[in-house]
C-alpha cells in the first residue's frame, strides 16, 4: 500500500503542474501575461501540490521502517502510520477534485475579471482616503526647496517597477535627520540602475548626510522585477484593460467580454471617484519631511477609459458602455473630479454618435 501511495501520488503531482502550467499558457495569451501571477498564488492549487508532495514524501519515510521476514528483529508492519498515509490519499483525492472545481472556473473570463476587480477594491480603498478623513484635502498641495537648501541625490542600484513606498519609515528618517526627502519615481513606475530615485533636501550650513546614513534610505523604497498591487491600483486597473483590449483586437473581436471588463472598471471607479486624493506632501509637527508623487484620480480615471475607447471605438456595445459608466460616475463623484470625467464623456459622445453615423450610411 506504501509503495502504490509514492508511485501515485508523484504521478499525480506531476499531471496537476502539468495541468497548472496549460491553464496559465492559456490565460498567458487568451487573457493577459500580467495574470499569471493570479493563478500562481492561488490557495488551492498551493495546498493541492502541497499535500500531494507530503503524502509522497510520508509514504516514502514510511515505507523505510517496514521490515519483512528477512529482517534482523522480525517483521514489523506500522500499522498507524499505514492508516495515516491512507488518509493523506483520502484528502489528496479530496483536494483533486477540489483542484479540477477550481481551474474550471478560475479560467473563466468572468471569474478573472471578477478576480482583479476584488483585489483592486482592496487596493483603492486602503489607498486613496475617505474625503472627510484628517489631512485628505492637502493632495494638491505643492512644496518648493525653500533658499539655501540643496539637494544630495540617492541613484537607484538596480532596475525594475517601484512596488512599495514605506512612508512611515522615510518620515522618520527625514525628522531624525532634519531633512525634507522626495522620492522621485510613482509607484508603479520603472527606473533603471543609475536613474535618481530619492533626493535629500537639507539646508547648507549642515552638509550633506553621510553614505552610511543614506544606505539605510536604500529599503524605504522597494523595487521589484515584476510590478505589484500592493501600493499601485493603477497596476489592477491596467490588467484589466489588457483584457479588455486583447478581446478588442482583430484577432479576437470579442467586444461582449470587453464589456464584462468595462462593467468590472465601473464598480472600481465608483469607488476611486468618491474618495479624495492622497497627499502628496507629509508633515510632522508642521513641518514637511516628505514628498512624493502619489496616484492621482484623473490618472486612474485616464487609465480606465482611454485605452478601451480608443479600441474600441468602432464597436456599437463600447462607447455606449463608456457613456453609460460616465454618466453614473458623474452621479457620485466629487466636485474635484467631475471635469475628468467630464472631459471623457464629451469624447465618449462623440464616438457613439460617429459609430450611429456609420451604421446609418
Amino acid at each position: 500500500m506504501l509503495g502504490s501511495i509514492a508511485g501515485a501520488m508523484i504521478s499525480v503531482t506531476g499531471l496537476v503542474f502539468s495541468i497548472t502550467m496549460v491553464v496559465i499558457q492559456l490565460a498567458s495569451s487568451q487573457y493577459s501575461p500580467r495574470v499569471m501571477g493570479d493563478f500562481l498564488s492561488s490557495r488551492i492549487t498551493q495546498l493541492t501540490l502541497g499535500i500531494f508532495a507530503a503524502s509522497f514524501t510520508y509514504a516514502l519515510t514510511v515505507l523505510r521502517s517496514v521490515q519483512g521476514e528477512s529482517g534482523e528483529t522480525g517483521q514489523f508492519v506500522p500499522q498507524v502510520s499505514v492508516t495515516l498515509g491512507f488518509l493523506l490519499v483520502l484528502a489528496s483525492v479530496g483536494m483533486f477534485l477540489a483542484f479540477i472545481h477550481h481551474i474550471t472556473n478560475s479560467i473563466q473570463v468572468s471569474s478573472i475579471v471578477s478576480h482583479l476587480g476584488d483585489d483592486t477594491v482592496d487596493v483603492v480603498g486602503r489607498y486613496l482616503p475617505e474625503p472627510d478623513a484628517p489631512g485628505s484635502r492637502l493632495g494638491t498641495n505643492s512644496w518648493e526647496p525653500g533658499a539655501g537648501t540643496i539637494a544630495q541625490t540617492l541613484l537607484a542600484v538596480e532596475h525594475g517597477s517601484v512596488v512599495e513606498v514605506d512612508h512611515r519609515g522615510l518620515v522618520s528618517w527625514a525628522d531624525e535627520h532634519d531633512v525634507v526627502v522626495e522620492v522621485l519615481p510613482q509607484v508603479g513606475d520603472f527606473i533603471p540602475e543609475g536613474t535618481p530615485a530619492v533626493q535629500i533636501w537639507h539646508p547648507v550650513s549642515t552638509g550633506q548626510v553621510d553614505d552610511e546614513h543614506l544606505k539605510k534610505l536604500r529599503p524605504f523604497v522597494v523595487v521589484e522585477k515584476d510590478r505589484l498591487s500592493n501600493q499601485d491600483p493603477a497596476f489592477g486597473i491596467r490588467k484589466l484593460v489588457d483584457i479588455g483590449e486583447r478581446a478588442l483586437s482583430p484577432g479576437t473581436n470579442d467586444p461582449t467580454t470587453a464589456v464584462q471588463v468595462l462593467d468590472e472598471l465601473h464598480r472600481i471607479l465608483r469607488l476611486v471617484v468618491v474618495r479624495a486624493e492622497l497627499p502628496a506632501l507629509v508633515t510632522r509637527e508642521g513641518r514637511v519631511r516628505l514628498v512624493h508623487r502619489p496616484q492621482r484620480v484623473a490618472q486612474l480615471v485616464d487609465l480606465a477609459v482611454a485605452e478601451p475607447l480608443h479600441y474600441g471605438k468602432d464597436s456599437l456595445q463600447v462607447p455606449r458602455r463608456i457613456v453609460s459608466m460616465l454618466e453614473d460616475l458623474l452621479t457620485v463623484a466629487l466636485p474635484e473630479h467631475r471635469a475628468c470625467l467630464q472631459e471623457w464623456l464629451v469624447t465618449a459622445r462623440e464616438h457613439v454618435g460617429a459609430v450611429g453615423e456609420g451604421g446609418g450610411q
